[in-house]
């Protein structure tokens, strides 16, 4: 590893000097408190790359805080008839905020301790998905709270929303999960990236809208955050897509007697193990999926697996799991 103060040269990869980061549910927590505690951590691992020369635009989850918003958001409205019901759209577009609040905070402390003079802010971020996207013809994404069976049926009745059991605990609403299309303020977030700021951006995948006559229109909808963060990559021209989550490396057989951590794999390897299995759908397989399509679009980039603790390292080339084209 070479290191001149503002670009490090990786051995064995090119030079790196634009990231994105999809940051998962571990750098967030489960309550406001929580979460404040764990984004000073977060903060740390992007500084620690912000001081090696990297521009650095961020995107996060947010399951469990608009799970919690929604919640909080149902419960008021039926238990007070002069509390509005609030669209799912909008809970996400108060997660976006709460979350980008929490990030923005912990951050400039950082850099402030470490003497950084850099800007740091959170765009509210819509997310162009298709009309006509299948997924919304498969609602899966689980949120909000349980009900019972008649709750649920009342609820579809009266709303027109779309229930699933969920492994006998009761009926959750499920929406659909549709591919991210274009960010509508991607032009905003290039330019902040351009001069330098640290951006939060595509908050839980982003608010998904639809595109009409009158302008866009939010959908409930959960985009996948990994995928819109691969779009973001793409948009920006970054020369990496990092995505952290709970696991240092990418293994195949998980969970098995056999297991085995991958340091590398190439985009045709990775299909390759999608195909035979390796990947849960709901855990490392959108992950692997994001980070295929984005080196597609970008064949001279690299992707990242790790965690949020071995970033640092990882980006070292000691450990992680990069995923190339070839």
């Amino acid at each position: 590893m070479i290191k001149n103060g503002k670009i490090k040269v990786l051995e064995g990869m090119q030079v790196v000097r634009r990231l994105v980061l999809a940051l998962g549910g571990n750098a967030l927590g489960n309550s406001p408190q929580e979460q404040q505690a764990l984004v000073k951590d977060t903060a740390k691992t992007i500084v620690d790359l912000m001081e090696s020369g990297y521009e650095v635009a961020i995107g996060h989850g947010n399951g469990p805080q608009i799970g919690m918003i929604n919640l909080a958001m149902d419960l008021a409205s039926m238990h007070d008839c002069s509390m509005p019901y609030m669209p799912f759209p909008e809970c996400g577009a108060m997660s976006q905020g709460y979350i980008g609040y929490h990030l923005q905070q912990a951050i400039r402390q950082e850099m402030k301790r470490r003497g950084i003079q850099k800007e740091v802010a959170s765009i509210i971020t819509q997310v162009v998905v298709r009309e006509d996207d299948p997924a919304f013809q498969k609602p899966v994404k689980p949120i909000g709270r349980f009900y019972t069976k008649e709750e649920a049926q009342r609820q579809a009745q009266e709303k027109g929303f779309a229930f699933a059991e969920d492994s006998g605990r009761g009926y959750r609403r499920v929406v659909a999960s549709p591919t991210p299309q274009s960010i509508v303020e991607l032009p905003v977030v290039r330019q902040l990236v351009e001069q330098g700021n640290v951006v939060i951006t595509v908050g839980g995948g982003g608010i998904p809208v639809i595109e009409t006559e009158q302008g866009y229109q939010g959908v409930a909808a959960v985009i996948d955050k990994d995928k819109s963060s691969a779009k973001l990559a793409q948009d920006l021209e970054a020369e990496m897509l990092v995505i952290l989550t709970a696991v240092e490396q990418v293994c195949i057989h998980y969970n098995k007697p056999e297991q085995t951590a991958l340091s590398a794999m190439t985009a045709a390897q990775a299909e390759q193990y999608i195909a035979e299995g390796h990947f849960a759908p709901g855990s490392m397989l959108p992950k692997v999926e994001a980070c295929l399509s984005f080196v597609r679009f970008n064949p001279k980039g690299k992707a990242l697996i790790t965690s949020l603790q071995k970033a640092k390292e990882a980006l070292e080339g000691r450990t992680g799991t990069v995923i190339t084209f070839s």
